[in-house]
């Protein structure tokens, strides 16, 4: 690349953080808020802000093969995975050692579930946990479907069985999910299901829990009777029309969007492999992985170092979760899947999106081929080069 810094367009690679937000949300969100009203009102106002976010939910619940009724909004997927594992009134919880940290602290009760060096959940661990339980039927799970740092996609419906077959309820974060993979919650059958707006190209500040019936659910923020008197607070509406507009647009084109991610991962691993024989895509071993993530390590070249020079040549990327305050720390995942946290921490997550392109995917090889240069070789132990776990 060449020029200075403040001419070079940015090139977005962090859509697992957050999405940049599509024109289909903007336009839906700008008539919400020109329109006004709160959809608790009785007059036409208040009317039609009802009617808005009434049509958003069946955009959402139509995502994930849901009713519209089993459909909470929330403020985001936090706030949902807070509500699955603390308004469902079980004891205890058991959730996958490589959860986001919105699950990993949700409940005071929580115990880890093992993964294997994919990063993948151990089923016969879960249901020797499970059998440990003195009151199984006391236990939430919470298994995401996909995870945000490797892209590794979870045995959810298998887990879902042990659970169930305990006498268990079961609960997926499925934020990184739409759009990348299809997202069924009959066919995982799980009991919650979290999603987020700002991870598909919707708007920050809106997620939903979508709740399977019958299952008792106490509300977690209290007021009002908002949301079935299940989340108490005025609706965000803006926010509700622009993640139902989101919805609407992934119901026509996830699948295509979804295959246009795997052409570019494919296209940037390769990349990678051509570059720094060395590179590690860490969980390229899973059984299965989302098209759009990369996690790469860089043996010898902490991950702070590749942030700030590929931040310099307008390239973004992150380190994992963007969601510990700006902090570049090792990665709990990585730990969990058995890496030193040396190894840990000379990893970074690509993930692509919805407005990504072969330009952005050079951009990032470009900016990313003098880091590599700086990589120690990884021997192997019969002497070779070690390039993908």
């Amino acid at each position: 690349m060449s020029g200075s810094r403040s001419d070079r367009p940015a090139v977005y690679l962090d859509y697992n953080a957050t999405a940049p937000l599509r024109p289909e949300a903007l336009e839906a969100m700008t008539r919400a808020l020109e329109a006004g009203g709160n959809p608790s009102s009785v007059h036409g106002p208040g009317r039609r802000a009802r009617a808005t976010v009434e049509d958003a939910r069946e955009a959402v619940a139509a995502l994930v093969n849901a009713r519209p009724e089993q459909v909470i909004f929330t403020s985001g997927g936090t706030e949902a995975d807070a509500l699955a594992l603390t308004g469902t009134g079980r004891a205890r919880a058991i959730v996958s050692a490589v959860e986001h940290d919105a699950v990993l602290k949700a409940h005071p009760e929580t115990r880890l579930c093992p993964v294997d060096s994919h990063g993948i959940l151990d089923l016969e661990a879960l249901a020797a946990l499970l059998a440990e339980e003195p009151e199984p039927a006391r236990v939430i799970v919470s298994v995401m479907l996909a995870n945000n740092e490797t892209g590794a996609v979870q045995p959810v419906k298998k887990a879902a069985k042990i659970a169930h077959d305990a006498g268990a309820i079961i609960h997926c974060d499925a934020v990184q999910g739409p759009g990348r993979m299809a997202v069924d919650i009959h066919a995982l059958r799980v009991d919650l299901l979290t999603l987020s707006a700002h991870k598909l190209g919707g708007p920050p500040g809106v997620g939903a829990l979508i709740v399977a019936d019958p299952l008792a659910l106490a509300p977690v923020q209290r007021g009002g009777g908002q949301e079935r008197g299940k989340r108490a607070g005025t609706e965000n509406v803006p926010g509700i029309a622009g993640f139902g507009a989101v919805a609407k647009v992934l119901a026509s084109r996830g699948r295509e969007e979804a295959e246009a991610a795997r052409a570019l991962q494919e296209r940037l691993e390769a990349g990678i492999a051509d570059i720094a024989p060395s590179a590690v895509i860490h969980g390229a071993g899973a059984a299965a992985r989302l098209p759009n993530t990369t996690c790469v390590g860089l043996p010898g070249v902490t991950n702070q170092s590749q942030l700030m020079a590929l931040d310099l040549g307008g390239v973004a990327v992150s380190a994992g979760a963007a969601c510990s305050s700006g902090k570049v720390a090792a990665s709990h995942v990585l730990r969990a899947m058995g890496l030193s946290e040396e190894t840990a921490r000379e990893a970074v997550r690509i993930s692509l999106g919805w407005a990504s392109t072969v330009a952005d995917v050079d951009a990032f090889l470009e900016a990313w081929r003098p880091l590599a240069r700086r990589a120690r070789p990884v021997a192997t132990v019969d002497g070779g080069v070690a390039q993908r776990t």
